[in-house]
């Protein structure tokens, strides 16, 4: 005989539930006896001081170690994970880091939930419970009632009549079993979600200090992968141009009986490979330049400066180096700020200013070039999208007729 699938799941689910909140009944009603006690030792001897601080140090003894306890059971029995609050104990404990700490960990909702809802959940529990034994008794009353002596049997329970209504109150019971008890499990395990674990605002922000750290990796990982391309193009595809160039101008040097078509394509080819090696040159240090990394933003910029066609002038002040990201960052931005100043801005002077003001690291550019820069457009959105994705800032200043100024506030903590 073959078991329909969804009916064996159903089952299967009924006993995972049912053994869930069978498990649940003793750690919720393992605080009863201390208050009971407290309770009780009080209405006696009046002593309710002595009482309320023993009663307070077992439960707050207790709360961590039936913490543990339902975490293990809604993780083994139901597969609930319930986070664990591990806030940063504060270095130095005063009344307002105390008071930090104890917002971060929120130990009163858990004393609630073990010392007051404990018990409120164990007695729903029992129902349930209760509820399965009496559908499992009278799905099997014919069976176990030949157990009794035959004048109970026909006398006591009505063997004719009682039994088939118990056994039918037992298969409706039956069947709504697995509904209750999932209902039971699932507002049992909300709660507890809610009360053990991490409230929705310190998630929110777990979730965003991941977010932030898988940001920052996902940034790292693509500048060590532009690295890896500048590296390629100039020990690889930038030397076999440096060959390729060295051996047309050989050829032109030493073989001067040469038809002069083809001296004329070689030298073409020769130009042309020169052309190549200063335009990969240019991109080389566009994507990244050595001496950003070897000697720092400020060596970078004067260099850049030099190559600028117009005059910049330059004013670095930077304490210390900061993050390899954030100089790369600002080195992009200058480097196609000064390029727009001269391709496109028709600009005659330029002026950088890089400093560092506490843990951001300002970048400004103004040239007085022809202004009217469109700061929707595709460079400088590429810019804001640079700046951006280190959480700093991108302004644009560029009115028609000049001068333009652009503005980035680069976040520089270690």
């Amino acid at each position: 005989m073959t078991i329909p699938a969804g009916l064996r799941r159903t089952v299967l689910r009924a006993r995972r539930d049912t053994g869930f909140l069978a498990a649940g009944v003793l750690p919720h009603l393992a605080l009863v006896p201390v208050w009971s006690w407290a309770a009780t030792t009080t209405a006696k001897t009046g002593n309710w001081l002595l009482t309320v601080s023993v009663s307070a140090v077992l439960v707050l003894l207790g709360t961590p170690v039936l913490t543990a306890v339902q975490r293990a059971r809604h993780r083994a029995l139901i597969g609930v994970d319930i986070p664990r609050l591990t806030p940063a104990a504060p270095e130095q404990w005063t009344w307002a880091s105390t008071a930090r700490w104890l917002a971060a960990t929120r130990p009163w909702r858990k004393i609630c939930y073990h010392l007051l809802l404990g018990p409120l959940l164990a007695l729903l529990e029992l129902l349930v419970l209760a509820v399965a034994v009496t559908c499992l008794a009278g799905v099997t009353a014919y069976a176990w009632s030949w157990a009794l002596p035959t004048g109970i049997r026909h006398d006591g329970f009505g063997y004719a009549t009682q039994l088939p209504a118990y056994t039918a109150a037992g298969l409706l019971l039956l069947c709504a079993l697995p509904w209750t008890a999932r209902a039971v499990a699932r507002a049992e395990a909300r709660l507890a979600s809610g009360l053990l674990g991490p409230s929705r605002t310190q998630r929110l922000q777990e979730r965003v200090d991941q977010l932030a750290v898988s940001r920052t990796d996902l940034i790292e990982a693509v500048d060590a992968e532009r690295r890896r391309i500048e590296r390629d193009l100039h020990d690889g595809t930038q030397q076999r141009l440096v060959s390729l160039a060295v051996n047309l101008g050989l050829a032109m040097a030493t073989r001067p009986d040469l038809p002069s078509d083809a001296r004329e394509v070689i030298a073409r080819a020769h130009l042309e490979a020169k052309e190549a090696i200063a335009e990969l040159n240019d991109l080389v240090r566009g994507l990244h330049p050595a001496v950003l990394e070897d000697r720092g933003l400020d060596a970078a910029l004067s260099g850049l400066a030099a190559r600028t066609p117009v005059p910049v002038r330059l004013r670095v002040d930077l304490a210390e180096r900061v993050a390899p990201n954030v100089e790369s960052v600002a080195y992009f931005v200058i480097s196609e700020a000064l390029t727009n100043a001269t391709k496109h801005a028709n600009a005659m002077r330029a002026e950088v200013l890089v400093r560092q003001v506490g843990e951001v690291l300002r970048v400004r550019v103004t040239d007085d070039g022809l202004g009217g820069a469109d700061a929707a457009g595709t460079g400088l959105t590429g810019l804001a999208k640079r700046v951006g994705s280190l959480d700093g800032a991108f302004h644009v200043s560029s009115p028609v007729g000049g001068p333009t100024t652009i503005t980035a506030e680069l976040p520089c903590a270690q």
